[in-house]
């Protein structure tokens, strides 16, 4: 069974026991979350695309820690003005692991 989901603005493709790593989402450790934007559903029964999402469906994972990303390196400056400012910044990122897929 596969599943396209949606959450902090972008789309990952998950099946069961999948690890992703999502934007940051409001819960502790060790419990489960439920995502019900679910854009696209396939298993034994065929193909399903929601319009936008498919009704009844949802995605059960549980929240393994929550992580930095990767550094992103910044640098802005203004020309003329001998102004220049390096900066890095890290995203709080949720790591989940997708129990089952409910449709």
């Amino acid at each position: 069974m596969v599943a396209v989901v949606r959450t902090g603005g972008k789309q990952y493709k998950v099946e069961p026991n999948t690890i992703l790593r999502v934007e940051k989402l409001p819960v502790e450790e060790g419990q489960t979350v439920e995502l019900t934007e679910v854009l696209l559903v396939q298993d034994d029964n065929g193909l399903r695309i929601g319009t936008p999402t498919v009704p009844n469906a949802k995605v059960v994972a549980e929240v393994v820690r929550h992580v930095k990303g990767k550094k992103i390196i910044g640098f802005t400056y203004k020309p003329k003005k001998n102004e220049r400012r390096h900066y890095g910044h890290r995203q709080w990122q949720t790591v989940l692991r997708v129990q089952s897929i409910e449709a």
